[in-house]
């Protein structure tokens, strides 16, 4: 006898089909209305989402990587009986992707050369870098930075991958020549990095995990890129850091406030690169999420270990 099929609702309901229900499909579920189902995809925000569940919903996938506007809005904390996943990792290709751009284009010089109207070979030639034979620290190893590494190591760079436990980072085009140390030793790192790529989940006790201090520490030409949440760095002591040469300039997709408001002395700064939390387009996104989705269908169908589970203890 066939057992019945797992049931996924997708919420809020799309009259059209979608990825998503594709994905649902593809790994061998059925897609139900949500007083039917096992599982659900959320594809809306915090504030749309219900106050009660069915009591037969085991398993909660939501849409974002970062969720700290989840915990916020208390939708975790009122569902304790429920498993929930985050979209941790599925966007990791991309965001990696717009990471090395920032950071090549800084150590390249690259903005001053977008300024320039006119030939200035040896105003710049004392500014331009390379990444062979630098070292570059990802703060945060997670799934971005997992990505990033192999991106990194054939131009040459040497990787100090930065986690919460000091486990090696493993994986697909990951060298064992990368160093991995845990994050109650990142203080070690600041004097001995050229560069550093933020990719950490932000949390209460990742707040301001940049600041004054450790810019401080940092060399003269570090440029820094933050792909994460704009809270991780102190935005105050980073303009101070990038208006008196402390640093060499920083890349940030994501602004501490964002949006960034028009006027902010960080628009004007020669050394920063802004991009508009781009780095993870909607046609980008979906396809995806997707993917992330029928990867953790066929998970729960098996009952294997998710993919981005959130654990409440920790906040990501």
């Amino acid at each position: 006898m066939n057992r019945p099929a797992v049931t996924i609702a997708i919420a809020p309901a799309d009259p059209a089909p979608t990825l998503v229900e594709k994905a649902v499909v593809e790994a061998g579920a059925a897609v139900s209305d949500l007083d039917e189902a096992q599982g659900l995809i959320w594809v809306g925000g915090p504030g749309e989402f219900p106050e009660r569940l069915p009591a037969g919903v085991e398993w909660v996938q939501l849409p974002a990587a970062g969720i700290e506007e989840w915990f916020t809005a208390g939708v975790i904390a009122r569902h304790p009986g429920v498993r929930f996943t985050s979209a941790a990792g599925a966007f990791a290709a991309s965001v990696a992707e717009h990471a090395l751009m920032l950071l090549l284009a800084g150590v390249r010089y690259l903005p001053e050369h977008l300024r320039a109207a006119d030939w200035r070979q040896q105003d710049f030639f004392p500014h331009v870098g390379t990444l062979r034979g630098k070292t570059v620290t990802i703060v945060g190893a997670g799934g971005i930075g997992r990505a990033l590494i192999p991106m990194l190591v054939p131009l040459g760079a040497h990787i100090i991958a930065v986690n919460r436990s000091g486990r090696p980072v493993t994986g697909a085009g990951i060298p064992p020549s990368v160093e991995t140390i845990s994050a109650e030793h990142l203080g070690r790192v600041w004097p001995h990095t050229d560069h550093v790529v933020v990719a950490a989940p932000a949390t209460p006790a990742t707040r301001h995990l940049i600041g004054a201090d450790e810019l401080a520490r940092l060399k003269p030409s570090s440029w820094i890129v933050n792909v994460a949440r704009g809270s991780l760095v102190d935005t105050d002591a980073l303009v101070d850091a990038l208006r008196s040469g402390a640093i060499g300039g920083a890349g940030l997709d994501v602004t501490d406030p964002e949006p960034l408001p028009a006027g902010h002395p960080l628009w004007s700064l020669p050394n920063a690169i802004i991009t508009p939390h781009d780095s993870n387009p909607p046609q980008l996104r979906l396809a995806a999420f997707a993917d992330h989705v029928q990867a953790n269908v066929e998970r729960f169908i098996e009952r294997r270990p998710f993919l981005a589970p959130i654990d409440p203890a920790l906040g990501y």
